[in-house]
């Protein structure tokens, strides 16, 4: 993967689909989602208009209609970030949200006498989540930590934070205020039709002079016809012009390009969690948003689906009793003679572990808004106008889950890591998102945890 540091030329502006209007600003400074970096530069691909890229048919699994046309392009785009970076090439990412001071040490944590009247706990939850701190409304916690801080809290790191390893928005960008005037959309004009005499109010973001927008990308693409050689097509779009237009309004950022150093993200651990009660104890901290949809009974064809409540709840947890859906490959492979032609099939097993607690904060709203294509082959996209919303999880989320043996918490570690089971990563090989994996969503990392009761100093019962 490469990776893409961009600079904006002005501010910048992220609406996440309110509306505007009268006192209502559009709540445009918000740090973007990883769909809108991942949406500009898939229109600059097709902006660049390269030559002899790979294009592919609308189908999933291979399935396709019988008139369906080839006019797909660049599918292969995937990206992880943005996160901030400063002039020192410093990251930093999202705050667990178990770290409530300035220290490393969990202060939130799974309470073991939990009981049902403990209070209104989901059912897959088995233990409430408790404070040992004071009460406080207000958290001494920055909303971002510095890349060795976060290796240093996977690791089990609990120390205090240095000056300069946990920031506040403010300290990389300002949110500036402005009124505009509105926009007809058929003449193009002010003063015209329904946008007559009116004013809109917007928020937009400026990023500090030595602060940058970090990005990993690549876009592996085969080409048409057999025997081409695979090009990382982002190499070809920025090999000439180094501008991508990001968010509304039209923003231009300047693009620097450089090889991604190994890791790319902070690294989960893979092995050594507590075991208390014959469990081993993992948690699982979300680097991005993550979006798990509700799975109704029935699919809008007909089909029977397993229904899944969604929301907070990842789809590959049960829904009811909280064990891991994912499967484990063994690295073994058979031959399934089954069909028509002899197929090789990796082995795979359960992953003997379920979830028993959560913390998760409001969710994000996750939206869109796509041109007419009059050539698309569905209605909704030759018309255009607003995408699916969609409510997605926060980064920093933290899932807590009990394994039935090291060698099971191990094999939970390797499904939900961002690197699987690797220890010196060079590519993104697990997306935990329902949707939008390839976009930068469900990016996690693991650590270990242990109980309320277990941890020295916190407050008397």
């Amino acid at each position: 993967m490469n990776t893409l540091l961009l600079h904006p030329t002005d501010v910048l502006f992220f609406r996440d689909g309110r509306p505007m209007e009268g006192s209502l600003a559009g709540h445009g400074a918000a740090w973007p989602l990883p769909s809108v970096i991942n949406g500009a530069l898939h229109a600059a691909l097709h902006r660049a208009q390269l030559e002899g890229v790979h294009e592919h048919r609308r189908g999933a699994g291979g399935v396709y209609a019988e008139d369906a046309k080839r006019d797909r392009k660049f599918g292969s785009l995937q990206t992880a970030g943005p996160f901030p970076v400063n002039a020192d090439g410093v990251w930093f990412f999202p705050r667990p949200a178990d770290l409530r001071d300035a220290t490393l040490n969990p202060a939130l944590l799974p309470v073991r006498d939990t009981t049902a009247e403990s209070g209104s706990l989901p059912a897959v939850s088995k233990y409430a989540v408790g404070n040992r701190l004071p009460p406080n409304k207000d958290s001494a916690a920055n909303p971002w930590l510095s890349g060795a801080a976060y290796q240093h809290y996977l690791d089990g790191g609990n120390r205090a934070l240095n000056n300069g390893e946990a920031l506040a928005d403010s300290e990389f960008f300002d949110t500036e205020h402005s009124i505009g005037i509105t926009i007809d959309e058929e003449t193009g004009t002010t003063g015209q039709g329904d946008a007559a005499g009116k004013l809109y109010s917007a928020h937009y973001l400026r990023l500090r002079d030595a602060w940058r927008l970090g990005v990993f990308g690549a876009a592996w693409d085969k080409g048409n016809g057999a025997g081409k050689e695979p090009r990382n097509l982002l190499d070809d779009l920025f090999a000439s012009d180094r501008h991508v237009v990001v968010g509304g309004q039209q923003r231009t950022c300047t693009v620097s390009v450089l090889p991604s150093a190994a890791p790319l993200l902070p690294l989960g651990k893979t092995s050594g969690f507590h075991e208390r009660g014959g469990k081993y104890l993992v948690k699982w901290i979300l680097l991005s948003p993550a979006v798990w949809p509700e799975i109704p009974a029935q699919s809008k064809d007909g089909r029977p689906m397993t229904p899944h409540p969604g929301g907070w709840l990842p789809n590959w947890v049960h829904g009811e009793t909280g064990d891991v859906l994912l499967r484990h490959r063994t690295g073994r492979v058979r031959r399934d003679y089954s069909g028509p032609k002899a197929r090789r099939i990796s082995e795979e097993e359960d992953i003997r572990a379920r979830l028993v607690a959560a913390l998760v904060a409001k969710p994000l709203v996750v939206t869109g808004w796509a041109l007419p294509d009059a050539g698309s082959e569905t209605e909704s996209e030759r018309s255009g106008g607003a995408s699916s919303t969609h409510l997605a999880v926060p980064a920093g989320s933290v899932y807590y889950f009990e394994a039935d043996s090291a060698d099971e918490a191990t094999k939970l570690a390797a499904a939900l890591n961002w690197h699987g089971a690797e220890t010196h990563p060079t590519a993104i090989t697990k997306r935990r998102s329902t949707l939008m994996g390839e976009k930068g969503f469900g990016l996690g990392a693991c650590g270990t945890w242990d109980f309320f009761e277990n941890v020295p100093g916190h407050p008397a019962q």
